[in-house]
């Protein structure tokens, strides 16, 4: 009998808890709104850290990719920018972007100021850390492109200029309710507001670095083998898995809320329709490098992978499951003839951030039309256009500016030692007694 009275007790308890999430009990289906305050700065928090983990993501990636003789200086230049763009965008760049009038062009560089209230609906401490994040993400986009052959305190001064002025002010345009958001313009969580635009001013950094000595031979094919031997493949597969994980809280957290029931339908769908995208970019790479060339191409199948995520990114919801396939798989394949067409113009990107970024950006913001019939086509064009150009004429005037005055590319004798004896003095990889 005692037993069963605790029983009774303890279920009644949980009643009492369950009905006290409830604004007025059975009768009302929803949280309150001190409850959806609380789930929606969760989910800011948990997929911010996701995002934040996209950054040591990109740092293994990066280090894998290039010669063993650079991977100390990629460490420094992705810890490094992380931290000057936090600051950066805390000092300026946020209400750069979200300052904008509406339907504007530019908000006003003043530092970040505390907006807390229920009305809201979430903390705004935790919306600035999830956005500062995807300032970062952008930044690291540039670091693998223009590797081994940049000096790092450009690189730093350049990173600045992106995450605290070029990136929000475009950013702004739409996610700060500018004049692409009244346009009807639609990139949900960044193929191209992120993804291109990062992708933009690494070409930019590309074409005025030039290539790195002797990578393309006098008939103008690439060396791929030594002495421009990727440095670690298991590297760069552990950097494309931890790019993928953060790539659940960049998209999934870009819903913005998981305070109701079809909040958290969403960011489920989100989830899955994004890796569905990244699976089909890793397959169809690995069948078109067997198809064309005769092998599997490893580096194909990651950035292939990355492809398909970053085309899934503009829209990640409307999809169906198969459509969000396709999306992935047409991002592959523009990744991989795109990595070609860089080659075959002798531009050197040691990652292939540009293809992957840029291209399959500019590819999953186009197909935004398939499934979401509130926008349309035109407008995409004039988004990924306005974004595009933008931060490549931007960028190239700041890496020429860099270039003019301080310097941007290393001597030919610090090329031939690397950059890590020559820019950080820390061997990445030494052999010892």
């Amino acid at each position: 009998m005692t037993k069963l009275i605790k029983i009774i007790s303890t279920f009644s308890l949980g009643l009492v808890f369950l009905l006290g999430l409830t604004s007025v009990g059975s009768a009302e289906t929803t949280v309150s709104a001190e409850v959806q305050y609380i789930f929606n700065t969760f989910s800011f928090l948990v997929c911010g850290f996701l995002v934040m983990w996209m950054a040591a993501g990109f740092c293994m990636l990066e280090s894998g990719l290039v010669t063993t003789k650079s991977v100390s200086t990629i460490v420094a230049k992705n810890i490094g920018k992380f931290s000057i763009v936090a600051i950066i965008f805390y000092l300026g760049g946020y209400n750069l972007a979200y300052g904008i009038p509406e339907g504007g062009l530019i908000g006003s560089f003043t530092p970040w100021t505390l907006t807390d209230s229920l009305e809201q609906g979430y903390s705004g401490s935790a919306d600035w850390f999830f956005q500062m994040l995807f300032v970062a993400a952008t930044c690291s986009i540039v670091s693998g492109a223009v590797a081994e052959r940049i000096k790092i305190w450009p690189f730093f001064i350049f990173s600045a200029i992106l995450g605290g002025l070029i990136y929000p002010i475009t950013m702004g345009w739409q996610w700060g309710g500018g004049w692409l958001a009244s346009l009807g313009f639609s990139d949900f969580a960044g193929s191209t507001l992120v993804h291109a635009c990062g992708g933009a001013a690494a070409l930019a950094g590309v074409i005025l670095l030039g290539a790195r000595k002797g990578r393309f031979s006098p008939k103008g094919t690439v060396k791929t083998m030594e002495p421009f031997a990727a440095s670690s493949i298991p590297l760069t597969a552990l950097g494309t898995f931890i790019l993928w994980m953060g790539w659940y809280g960049f998209n999934g957290g870009s819903q913005l809320a998981l305070g109701t029931f079809e909040d958290a339908n969403a960011m489920s769908k989100i989830f899955m329709n994004t890796h569905l995208a990244g699976a089909a970019g890793c397959v169809t790479a690995a069948l078109v490098t067997r198809l064309i060339g005769g092998k599997t191409d490893v580096i194909m199948m990651l950035n292939g992978a990355l492809a398909g995520l970053v085309s899934i990114t503009a829209e990640p919801l409307a999809p169906s499951p198969l459509l969000a396939i396709g999306i992935g798989t047409v991002g592959s394949l523009v990744m991989y003839f795109g990595t070609n067409w860089l080659n075959s113009m002798r531009l050197d990107d040691v990652v292939g951030a540009i293809p992957v970024h840029l291209f399959a950006g500019i590819w999953g913001t186009l197909a935004v039309t398939l499934s979401n019939s509130e926008t349309a086509l035109t407008t995409q064009i004039i988004g990924v256009l306005s974004v595009t150009v933008f931060t490549f004429i931007f960028s190239y005037i700041a890496f020429f500016a860099l270039k003019q005055f301080i310097g941007l590319r290393i001597s030919d004798e610090a090329e031939r030692l690397g950059t890590d004896v020559a820019e950080i003095g820390v061997r990445a990889y030494a052999i010892r007694d």
